[in-house]
């Protein structure tokens, strides 16, 4: 099922404005994000074919089923209960049987783990890409070659650096183990014994040891750091596979404001505690945000990392002393929002009849 589908089918019982055109968030530059609600067929829904969501390729138009949307609810799932909360300038479509879905049947103690947990994703996603920004991986792969080093001169040196002072070749190598000693080798050399090389191409993930002959002379002893080559490769696919999906608007964004962290992902830490603090002390969800100066500050980098990173703590704090003083419930009443998501359901379903 797509979203034509939803459509052309009169399924669609919400849709609304979200993201940061709902938050008042919103600049010139900004895309314009759906979300809403949507109700299968009696047919589909007591039959084998559930369908929890319907997105766009882009994850910009997201409906819920009715299912779906009130088990999130009753989660307290952030991007739900602004879904529910939506400001009416953004409301596009609302069925009437939506108004009795109220948030003081819905919030709970929950939120200070949900929308805390969704904060500090946030700020762990800001350090992941300033790590990222600051530590930019080579394009040209390094290969095993490059974690060895060899015994010299009473110390040790890279083999690479190794090879070079002997003006000798790796595929003329050969390597044994050494017993008892975890990846290191003995190192043999030699353009006439047919030796394997210590590794057999530019792609290969691990040394190769040679059946070296009695007598023949031990060059050095050889490590390899396996450890750090793991580390190296795990870092090398991680980052060459952000550069490949990520947000190149978003990404020069953040390289021009020159403080290296993904400040739209910061913004929302900001974003996220102060309406989760709103929720401890009011018991509401406040979508619409009044410090749309200060959030866009952070946005435009205006503040240094280390700085936010203070900000957030005192905001997580006041967060943890809302919900410690809140006469919120520990959890939502689940009784109840299973009686009022049958009794809204069958009230749908009687009405297409």
């Amino acid at each position: 099922m797509t979203i034509d589908d939803l459509r052309a089918k009169g399924l669609i019982i919400m849709e609304c404005i979200s993201g940061s055109r709902a938050y008042g968030l919103a600049t010139p530059s900004s895309d314009t994000d759906i979300k809403g609600v949507f109700l299968l067929p009696k047919d589909e829904y007591y039959g084998l074919n559930y369908i929890p969501q319907v997105n766009n390729e882009t994850n910009d138009i997201v409906f819920y089923e009715l299912g779906r949307f009130m088990e999130l609810l009753s989660l307290n799932n952030p991007n739900i209960l602004e879904l529910l909360n939506t400001p009416y300038s953004a409301i596009l479509f609302k069925h009437p049987y939506l108004n009795d879905i109220k948030s003081k049947h819905i919030l709970s103690r929950l939120c200070n783990n949900t929308f805390g947990k969704f904060a500090l994703s946030q700020i762990k996603k800001a350090k992941g890409l300033k790590k990222k920004i600051v530590n930019p991986v080579a394009k040209e792969r390094k290969s095993v070659l490059s974690f060895c080093f060899v015994n010299y001169d009473q110390g040790a040196i890279p083999l690479l650096k190794y090879l070079q002072i002997k003006g000798w070749q790796q595929e003329y190598c050969g390597l044994v183990n050494i017993p008892h000693m975890k990846d290191v080798y003995g190192l043999y050399y030699s353009d006439q014994l047919g030796f394997s090389g210590v590794i057999r191409g530019k792609e290969s993930k691990d040394v190769c040891l040679s059946s070296i002959p009695k007598g023949t002379k031990q060059e050095a002893i050889m490590y390899f750091n396996r450890d750090g080559y793991s580390a190296y490769c795990k870092e090398y696919r991680e980052y060459w596979n952000w550069v490949d999906k990520r947000n190149n608007a978003r990404y020069e964004n953040t390289k021009s404001h020159g403080k290296n962290y993904d400040s739209k992902n910061m913004m929302h830490v900001f974003r996220l505690l102060e309406m989760a603090i709103e929720i401890g002390q009011e018991g509401k969800v406040n979508v619409l945000r009044p410090n749309r100066e200060f959030l866009l500050a952070i946005k435009a980098g205006k503040f240094e990392y280390d700085e936010l990173l203070k900000m957030a703590d005192l905001k997580q704090a006041e967060m943890e002393l809302a919900f410690e003083n809140s006469s919120l419930p520990d959890k939502p009443d689940l009784e109840l929002i299973n009686k009022l998501t049958y009794r809204l359901r069958d009230k749908f379903y009687k009405d297409r009849e």
